[in-house]
């Protein structure tokens, strides 16, 4: 076998122990994912609030308690993540927002949220309809004709 041959093969094999690994690693992830959303759908309450502002923020700039800076990882808090401030009953609140969810939340509106703890898992429009805000138009978007 020529020396070529040699590396071919052993990157293959490297490559083939990698995807094998992968896929344990996510079918893991996934379980351990699917057991915190049965646990978040457990605790989960219906709570009228009146959105003040979302921004997409650092955990240790959203101005949440330490007890919650405390309890995740250290590669999250670098992160940026949704946050929401919202006005909960007679109490300003920080609440952490599903990503996935993030952008039909209005913004100084009153809405019916699926709140478990701090994070926000469904949103309701409770005045009429729940729009979304328009996303901002990317730099060369603006050039674009319009159809």
């Amino acid at each position: 076998m020529a020396t070529w041959q040699i590396v071919l093969l052993v990157i293959a094999i490297v490559m083939i122990l990698a995807i094998v690994g992968l896929y344990f690693l996510g079918k893991k992830a996934e379980k351990k994912k699917s057991e915190q959303d049965a646990q978040i759908a457990a605790s989960a309450q219906t709570v009228s609030m009146l959105i003040i502002d979302k921004k997409k923020m650092r955990l240790k700039d959203a101005g949440l308690p330490a007890a919650v800076l405390e309890q995740t990882p250290k590669m999250l808090r670098r992160s940026k993540m949704p946050i929401v401030k919202a006005k909960v009953g007679p109490k300003v609140m920080t609440l952490i927002c599903d990503a996935q969810i993030y952008d039909s939340i209005p913004t100084k509106k009153e809405v019916k949220a699926v709140v478990s703890g701090l994070y926000i898992t469904g949103v309701k429009g409770l005045r009429g309809s729940n729009e979304p805000t328009p996303k901002k138009k990317k730099f060369w978007d603006r050039f674009k004709k319009e159809k």
